[in-house]
């Protein structure tokens, strides 16, 4: 059964990856005519975002990424920023 949620349910709510990563934090939807367009994610504290980053506030999710909204939201893993490997290591650290 589909359950419906209000855009506003879902502000704050936390971010994961498919693949269990921390993504961030909903901050705000983008709505075009009467659709969700995409999803505006803050990086917070610890989360896979400020370790790509860097200093940026957040990235903009399409929402076809986007693969479930309940107490959480789940996107896919090609929503991540690329980076090449020496940019991630150097981010874990």
């Amino acid at each position: 059964m589909l359950k419906m949620k209000k855009i506003s349910e879902t502000y704050d709510m936390r971010v994961f990856t498919d693949v269990g990563e921390y993504f961030g934090d909903v901050e705000e939807s983008i709505i075009t005519q009467n659709k969700v367009f995409g999803w505006r994610v803050r990086a917070t504290k610890n989360s896979f975002l400020t370790k790509v980053l860097g200093s940026a506030k957040g990235v903009i999710v399409p929402h076809q990424l986007v693969k479930s909204i309940g107490d959480i939201m789940i996107i896919s893993k090609a929503a991540l920023p690329s980076a090449s490997e020496e940019e991630q290591k150097e981010a874990v650290e």
